[in-house]
């Protein structure tokens, strides 16, 4: 697929990614910042990633995760 779009969404840095396909169509997904980079991953997507993950933002994100699990018991 090709790369053809990258966005940072969100207080949590959320980064979305839109691909083309072979057919023409678009794939699109959401990293989030605890997520682990596939080795294949596009250096773009780790380059950003890389630059918006800061500490601080994985620890808001981790976080924030605990307590929607805490709200969902």
């Amino acid at each position: 697929m090709i790369l053809d779009k990258i966005e940072i969404a969100g207080e949590h840095k959320h980064i979305q990614i839109r691909e083309i396909t072979d057919s023409g169509g678009y794939f699109r997904r959401v990293l989030t910042p605890d997520a682990t980079l596939a080795e294949d991953e596009h250096q773009e997507v780790k380059d950003k990633a890389e630059a918006v993950w800061t500490d601080e933002v994985k620890e808001a994100w981790a976080t924030f995760q605990a307590e929607q699990a805490k709200e969902a018991e």
